[in-house]
């Protein structure tokens, strides 16, 4: 068993390195950039949900009142007729990218604490360093993939 706290060094590069690698992977290889596409009339759009009022939050559409109303004949029509999705509301305003970045690497630290935990009490000091590694590494791999 290896105490937490003689793993601080690991903990620490550990988060700066999945940092330092995600920017890169999100920037130079654009990771995400096909994950969302451009609606047509944008403007109209815009326009349409500042007029409506709508608020920052998490938006489904249509929305069901509850989920007997799911299967209602007018929610299927409404489902049929479309558009369905979600919609993420935003403050307005440029992204707050510093801030975005920073609770990034806020979660890579903590992921890494609890990979370290975890790795620290699975595999004694002085291990071999594959063992070491399959351990921390699936730990990691479990969590950043499962988190997205």
């Amino acid at each position: 068993m290896v105490h937490l706290s003689s793993l601080y060094l690991p903990i620490v590069l550990s988060a700066v390195a999945v940092f330092v690698v995600s920017s890169l992977v999100h920037m130079v290889l654009k990771w995400h950039q096909k994950d969302y596409g451009k609606v047509e009339d944008e403007d109209g759009l815009r326009e349409a949900l500042r007029n409506a009022g709508v608020k920052p939050g998490n938006y489904a559409f249509p929305y069901p009142a509850d989920t007997k109303d799911m299967g209602s004949p007018e929610m299927i029509a409404k489902y049929n007729e479309g558009p369905v999705g979600f919609m993420n509301i935003m403050p307005s305003g440029p992204p707050a990218m510093g801030k975005s970045l920073g609770l990034w690497f806020v979660y890579t630290l903590i992921v890494s604490v609890f990979v370290a935990y975890l790795t620290g009490r699975t595999v004694g000091g002085g291990s071999d360093y594959l063992a070491v590694f399959r351990v921390a590494g699936a730990t990691a791999f479990l969590v950043y993939g499962i988190s997205n």
